[in-house]
């Protein structure tokens, strides 16, 4: 839980401080590469890690990852400018892609089927925590010390983890292979390159340049070439970074698309809801973060009591009715009044975490348990890595429907010379004597429909997901009972096909 602390307060604590990291560093134009290149390093390097933990076990690299990512932390805070900062979240993102996998299939790995829902549940109060407090220290850090004791306010939480990694987690004994393991470097540079460039292009894409401009153009194209060699390489490879049966085996390819999904619906919430909160309802900064944080507070304990639910019906229907009622949801936020009340908003994604709680644990506890040791490392870094994909999407595609919705509400507008961008509509709004009241009402009202036409799309990225379950997922998930997750001795797994 520490180790995966570093990794999940790391956003919210970052953000709180940007101003005072450009005032000091400057780099105005580039600062979102504080986030986008860490997102970029952690979403690459799943695969590679999954199957490094499958190879080697999951303490080396659990171990690994979070002394990179205290380096990186300790580099961060010693920065000189933007572009050596932006180097160094890259480096943290190298670590917390470890982190991330590997503590989700650690948990599988030390607990039974039973007692997975309540330690998976005890994961998720851990970035619930982070949302809440993040915030909260890196404004405290940011406004009464330095915006550089955020990074090193990593290093005695990391030390405490790495402490009691090295001391406490003993990993069961599995025979050793007859040949020594080879390591697929070919595939895992092809992963990284395909997917740093696709990230590329659908971060910076309508940011930093048009979508229809050469340099779109290229980092797709490049991107879509890349795959294809990555292809090539991976069938050829004796044991592959991304191995075919990911996706040849029905419950992993139908949880990969279905949680894909939901990364790409979750940047409703996370993205836009604070621009709703602060253009359309008026609320400040921390004000608009709670609105926010309620669904945080939901979504673990949903997860904690879903092995009630899929213990009865099976882990695919609970999903099943998670999603459908996170669709209902989503597709009553265009029904809000105008403006309406803080507790509006803050009601439904209450319901939504709690809605999704039920869907995403039991996908992700139900297939780690359709997998044995030495195929979990994989298949976890595959869930996770779809997610992380689905949400880089999101935010491409979503920001460029709100934008164009924006545009076109603002066409009729009251006064010239409006920003036709979200983010600049949005600073513009900060300012009280920037409109006349007619202009800021019909400027607000277009806020209100460019996010309303969001939800509207991550409903339909709700149904995507329940498709996904629907037409792919198998009734029963193939589960595998292992003796070492029962009587913690090494043996022969066996297969099962068990009600869930």
């Amino acid at each position: 839980m520490l180790g995966m602390a570093l990794a999940a307060i790391d956003g919210t604590i970052v953000s709180t401080a940007v101003p005072q990291i450009v005032g000091d560093l400057g780099g105005l134009t580039v600062f979102s590469w504080l986030f986008s290149g860490y997102l970029l390093a952690v979403t690459v390097t799943l695969p590679l890690y999954g199957k490094l933990s499958d190879t080697f076990g999951r303490k080396p690299v659990l171990i690994a990852g979070i002394i990179l990512f205290l380096v990186g932390s300790v580099l961060c805070a010693a920065a000189w400018n933007m572009a050596a900062l932006i180097a160094f979240r890259i480096v943290q993102g190298l670590g917390g892609g470890a982190l991330q996998g590997t503590v989700q299939t650690i948990a599988a790995d030390l607990y039974p089927l039973k007692e997975r829902p309540r330690i998976q549940a005890k994961l998720s109060t851990v970035w619930a925590t982070s949302a809440v407090a993040g915030p909260v220290v890196g404004g405290l850090l940011a406004g009464y010390a330095d915006w550089r004791w955020i990074f090193l306010i990593n290093l005695p939480v990391g030390a405490v983890a790495l402490w009691l990694v090295v001391r406490h987690l003993h990993e069961p004994s599995r025979p050793r292979p007859a040949t020594r393991p080879k390591v697929d470097w070919a595939g895992a540079l092809a992963v990284f390159a395909t997917g740093s460039l696709l990230l590329t292009a659908l971060v910076q894409g309508g940011v930093a340049w048009p979508w229809l401009s050469a340099p779109s153009l290229g980092l797709l194209g490049a991107s879509a070439v890349l795959a294809a060699l990555t292809v090539v390489i991976e069938r050829r490879a004796a044991e592959p970074i991304i191995p075919g049966w990911v996706w040849r085996r029905r419950t992993i390819a139908s949880v990969n698309l279905a949680l894909g999904a939901m990364g790409l619906l979750m940047v409703a919430p996370t993205v836009f809801l604070p621009t709703y909160a602060q253009s359309v309802l008026g609320l400040g900064p921390i004000a608009a973060g709670f609105v926010l944080s309620v669904m945080t507070l939901s979504w673990p304990v949903s997860a904690a009591l879903s092995d009630r639910v899929y213990n009865r019906i099976g882990f695919r229907r609970t999903a099943m009715i998670g999603m459908s009622a996170a669709l209902l949801i989503l597709l009553a936020f265009p029904l809000l009044p105008y403006p309406g009340e803080p507790w509006h908003p803050a009601l439904l994604m209450l319901l939504l975490g709690a809605a999704l709680g039920l869907f995403q644990l039991p996908l992700i506890v139900g297939v780690q348990s359709t997998v044995g040791w030495a195929e979990r490392g994989t298949t976890t870094a595959s869930v996770l890595f779809c997610r992380q994909v689905g949400q880089s999407i999101g935010a491409a595609l979503f920001g460029a429907v709100a934008n164009g919705v924006l545009a076109a509400r603002l066409l009729d507008a009251p006064v010239d010379g409006l920003p036709g961008d979200l983010d600049a509509v949005t600073r513009a709004l900060e300012d009280p004597g920037a409109f006349s009241a007619a202009a800021t009402d019909h400027v607000r009202r277009a806020v209100d429909a460019a996010v309303d036409y969001v939800y509207i799309g991550a409903a339909g990225a709700a149904a995507l997901a329940l498709l996904a379950l629907i037409t792919l997922a198998p009734r029963r998930f193939p589960i595998i009972t292992e003796p070492t997750e029962a009587a913690g001795t090494a043996g022969v797994p066996g297969r099962q096909d068990a009600a869930s």
